[in-house]
């Protein structure tokens, strides 16, 4: 086996890439922090912003061009440009989930972003749109699925699988050998006992401690966790089709 890498060491998705065009799908401030982040922490020049034009409001945003979403492809060609999907957990992750899916069907590649001050050992996973940011510390293994946010100092444990769509707040621990359901909500400080297996679009209350298996749409808070009978998509004001 080879040495394991020195404390501190990059993931190769820190490095990729050549200084890309990014456009930044979002005007809100998800897409303000991408911006920075990108500008002050990556290769990628941020070139633009885009929004469904039944949202744009100004021209321009944070010192770009703002172009709407439906003709994103004649401004920026997907042949020369890639785009990163920078919203929040709006209608939990399904507003980014839809937007995302627009984008690919548009013709782009989205970049991911991964801090070069956290810790990602080099066997992870990581798919297209994750958002990692600084401190965040991720085991052997382990795999980030595609438009994941990682916010700032969490604990991803080895071969543990986080899938699409999901949003973890700061300084969640998420143990070894666990899976979390597509678009589920993890709030700040939570914490995930070893072995779980989270459902699909479940909401995690700040400072939970989840012992046991949970339900697809649950809600849950408390120490030990606890499902409060709510309905996630309710909580998160998702319209019900």
């Amino acid at each position: 086996m080879g040495e394991p890498p020195a404390a501190g060491a990059r993931h190769p998705l820190q490095t990729a890439g050549h200084g890309d065009p990014v456009v930044i799908i979002g005007t809100g401030e998800q897409a303000a922090i991408a911006c920075e982040y990108l500008t002050c922490d990556s290769p990628h020049e941020v070139v633009a912003f885009s929004a469904e034009a039944d949202h744009l409001t100004t021209d321009t945003f944070c010192g770009r061009p703002v172009v709407p979403l439906e003709r994103l492809a004649s401004y920026y060609p997907p042949a020369s440009h890639r785009a990163l999907v920078a919203v929040s957990s709006t209608q939990l992750n399904r507003l980014r989930r839809r937007l995302y899916e627009a984008v690919k069907a548009a013709g782009f590649d989205c970049v991911s972003y991964v801090s070069t001050a956290a810790f990602v050992w080099p066997s992870v996973q990581i798919g297209e749109n994750a958002f990692i940011f600084e401190n965040n510390v991720i085991q052997r293994m382990a795999q980030i699925g595609n438009n994941v946010i990682l916010w700032s100092g969490n604990h991803v444990g080895h071969q543990t699988v986080i899938e699409d769509d999901c949003f973890v707040a700061s300084h969640v621990v998420i143990s070894g050998f666990c899976s979390v359901g597509r678009g589920s909500y993890l709030g700040v400080n939570s914490c995930v006992r070893d072995g779980l297996s989270l459902a699909e679009e479940c909401v995690i209350g700040a400072g939970a401690v989840v012992v046991k298996d949970t339900e697809a749409r649950g809600v849950y808070v408390g120490n030990p966790a606890r499902p409060t009978g709510r309905d996630s998509l309710t909580t998160f004001g998702v319209a019900r089709s």
